[in-house]
């Protein structure tokens, strides 16, 4: 039914793709090859089950542009909305997800590269001058480049050309691309507004926390999870612990653990020799019932309605 690549989850059934994570939530595909640590590509809503990918980190830098549609990016406690022609920049390390506006779809692309493409290797000038100020600063996450500033034209007419050497298979692709790599980081860094909000020395630990909280939940969301377990394993109170989690997820917690539960139990769904309460208590719903009824609620039918019009597009 499933099968895991390299790249992703992907369901036979339905032929869409879920990224997959470690239990922190870091994402392991590869992005390149050592010897060449680029991956430019282009991407739609639509191949993600539930017309979103997963909240999840990396250590590379990603820049993402809009080739046409809408979408909602997050990237920590932040949220933007991009529409076409627009891009962003998410640094190393930074919890990030995506997901569709209105169920309209978005095809958008995303390139992501480690900075060691920038500064050749560790400990150089360039290294210790140029991308670990920016890279380390854990109050810059991302940046919208919403062209309102001039400098922004800049940055996505680099984007475009990157994405027009991929449509090429020329002899001199990887040393363009390195090329127009270290003009975007020179634009990038030259440009960079004079941070706002002052420095937090707890935003690196909140962040951490965050990890922890989704790998408790990646480990457990199959039992019974109670929030006092989060919080102390985090070392928190459950009121901190709460309102940590909705600042930088955008949603309850609790509503993160029954979303996420419900994205597990598409994989089961999806086949036709387990039944929907087993499903259900193989996600971590003790009720079946409860189990439809968040479904529903969800994705506008019922599960066993999702499963027929999946054999359905299958038959067809």
């Amino acid at each position: 039914m499933q099968i895991d690549t390299p790249d992703n989850l992907q369901d036979r059934t339905t032929n869409k793709i879920q990224i997959i994570t470690d239990p922190s939530q870091k994402e392991l595909k590869e992005h390149g090859s050592y010897q060449f640590p680029v991956l430019i590509s282009e991407e739609t809503l639509s191949r993600y089950t539930s017309g979103s990918f997963l909240w999840h980190w990396h250590k590379e830098i990603e820049f993402t542009l809009v080739l046409s549609g809408n979408m909602f990016y997050q990237i920590n406690e932040d949220i933007f909305y991009l529409t076409e022609g627009e891009a962003l920049f998410g640094n190393s390390n930074t919890l990030h997800t995506g997901r569709m506006d209105k169920n309209k779809d978005c095809r958008y692309l995303s390139i992501t590269f480690n900075p060691r493409i920038i500064y050749g290797y560790e400990g150089s000038l360039i290294q210790n001058k140029y991308v670990n100020p920016l890279q380390q600063d854990i109050n810059f996450s991302s940046l919208h480049f919403d062209l309102s500033e001039a400098w922004h034209a800049e940055v996505i007419r680099l984007l475009k050309q990157l994405y027009n050497i991929t449509e090429q298979d020329g002899y001199y692709r990887e040393l363009d691309t390195q090329l127009l790599l270290l003009k975007l980081w020179r634009t990038l860094i030259s440009n960079r507004p004079h941070q706002v909000k002052e420095a937090n020395k707890f935003e690196e630990q909140n962040v951490r926390r965050i990890k922890q909280i989704l790998t408790f939940v990646e480990n457990h969301y199959t039992l019974k999870i109670e929030l006092e377990d989060i919080a102390g394993h985090i070392n928190l109170c459950k009121s901190e612990c709460c309102r940590l989690f909705k600042r930088y997820m955008g949603i309850s917690l609790f509503e993160y653990i029954i979303e996420y539960r419900i994205e597990k139990s598409l994989l089961y769904i999806a086949g036709s020799d387990i039944s929907i309460t087993e499903t259900a208590l193989n996600v971590g719903f003790s009720d079946p019932n409860y189990y439809s009824k968040v479904f529903r609620k969800l994705k506008g039918c019922s599960p066993t309605k999702y499963r027929l019009e999946l054999h359905r597009r299958t038959e067809d």
